[in-house]
């Protein structure tokens, strides 16, 4: 029994981080939590990256 509650506090976790991950990324929020002018990786989240740099 306790096997089951496990699990689907588990389940619950992941689909709350995958839905807040969706809204903030409908909402256009950035998912590290920084600027994008900064980021490494801010031209695999951005098709247009000059814009950014402005």
């Amino acid at each position: 029994m306790i096997n089951y509650i496990i699990a689907i506090a588990a389940i619950l976790i992941v689909v709350v981080t995958i839905r807040n991950f969706v809204k903030n990324s409908k909402s256009g929020k950035s998912s590290c939590g920084c600027s994008c002018s900064g980021c490494s990786s801010a031209s695999s989240c951005h098709s247009n990256i000059d814009d950014l740099q402005k």
